[in-house]
């Protein structure tokens, strides 16, 4: 990503502030893990998207915006050299980096932060301090902005605390044309990892060995880790929906669930593929597979701009339950969610669940999954399909059609291995 892409999101977000104001934003923290072991730092995404700085090497960086007027001020306090630490943890970022990836030409030492804050909260200039105050769950434990918005309300009463989530969310709903090309980019490495997993596959293969092969793929395409943790199942625990132990073994007749994807410049893929060991659906696994195929391709065929949001799940079920009836497993008054167990229209982005307007009718430039699940625990078979939509001036994109979706092609690609 250039530097302008952040920087661009940084004036759109100011915008929407009053004139007077002060943001803060936190990269976040590391977490303890147990004893003295600490979990991998993993960057807040809002502030990636709004400075370009990710990875491990961005922990504690804080990012200051004094608004006065349409003038702006914009100062990053980041971690200075330190030989001893980078001995242990590794290489900081220099000032010059920072600048280059970020646009932003202020660097401080992280120990400025608090004199330079209390500067500018003092100073009389400024009216509201404006956070990203979000949680998931209301006793989820707090972030740094929640601590620091606390604070301010005891040490800074005079300031108005405002919550910019709902502006930043509204900003990441419609994707620019450089996130675009990074998720395009994000799904050549997806569509590696899958079909490795594919051109293994056999009977007797245990699930770590599938996570392994598409480790493999992402890592010697330069990506370390993927967007999220893969989720890799067969036979019985495919009934998991979100399933991580990768322990079950991969039996004749038996499918085989991913839901995985690689990230690229901090953009997601989200992609699910489910396919038989052995490489031959069964009857029943066809008849069940053609279901969700068709509702897919019948999704991608009406998707298009004005759609209300909420239609891209309803009627993906609507028309998945018709088919179902169809081959006589559901009954007429039955409702499709006796086997279509989720939704599947999140949006896709900084978070593979992206956080965005999601009041917004569908628009050019979004991109969400259309995800297609199937759950019949009596027949043992549970799978889904699930592609990324990109949304285009009158209609959509299939971003993850190239990799093996159908029936035919599944089987083809592993006849063909």
């Amino acid at each position: 990503m250039d530097y302008h892409f952040h920087e661009e999101n940084r004036k759109e977000l100011y915008r929407s502030f009053p004139e007077n104001s002060l943001f803060i934003c936190f990269a976040g923290r590391i977490l303890p893990q147990s004893a003295d072991a600490e979990y991998a730092f993993f960057a807040n995404r809002n502030f990636v998207y709004l400075t370009g700085l990710d990875g491990a090497e961005v922990h504690d960086f804080i990012f200051l915006a004094r608004k006065t007027g349409e003038a702006v001020e914009e100062t990053l306090f980041v971690l200075p050299p330190d030989p001893m630490a980078e001995r242990w943890t590794g290489r900081r970022l220099k000032p010059d980096e920072i600048q280059a990836r970020s646009g932003v030409a202020e660097i401080l030492p992280l120990e400025k932060f608090s004199a330079a804050f209390h500067a500018a909260a003092s100073s009389g200039r400024y009216q509201t301090a404006v956070l990203d105050l979000w949680k998931k769950n209301a006793e989820d434990p707090d972030t740094e902005a929640h601590r620091f918005a606390a604070r301010l309300r005891t040490d800074y009463p005079f300031l108005s605390v405002e919550n910019c989530h709902r502006q930043l969310c509204a900003q990441r709903t419609i994707k620019k044309p450089c996130e675009i090309a990074a998720m395009r980019e994000a799904m050549k490495v997806t569509r590696a990892g899958i079909e490795a997993m594919m051109r293994a596959s056999r009977p007797g293969m245990y699930e770590y060995e599938y996570k392994a092969a598409f480790d493999e793929a992402l890592t010697s395409r330069g990506v370390l880790v993927p967007a999220f943790p893969s989720i890799i199942a067969a036979g019985e625990n495919n009934f998991c929906i979100h399933y991580y132990s990768y322990t079950g073994q991969a039996k004749d007749g038996d499918l085989v669930l991913n839901d995985v994807g690689a990230a690229w410049d901090g953009i997601c893929t989200d992609v699910s593929r489910s396919w038989p060991a052995n490489g031959r659906f069964s009857p029943r696994q066809r008849q069940l597979y053609e279901c969700a195929y068709k509702t897919s391709q019948h999704m991608f065929s009406i998707i298009r701009p004005g759609m209300p949001m909420a239609d891209v799940d309803r009627l993906c079920h609507q028309y998945c339950g018709g088919l179902l009836r169809e081959i006589g497993l559901l009954g007429e008054k039955e409702a499709p969610e006796k086997y279509m167990w989720h939704g599947g229209a999140h949006h896709v982005g900084y978070d593979v669940h992206d956080q965005v307007d999601m009041s917004r009718p569908v628009s050019a430039g979004m991109v969400f999954c259309v995800d297609v699940g199937i759950y019949v625990e009596e027949w043992g078979i549970g799978f889904r399909l699930e592609d990324n939509c990109l949304v285009t001036g009158d209609g959509c994109q299939n971003l993850s059609a190239a990799i093996p979706r159908s029936v035919e092609e599944i089987e083809a690609f592993m006849a063909a291995r």
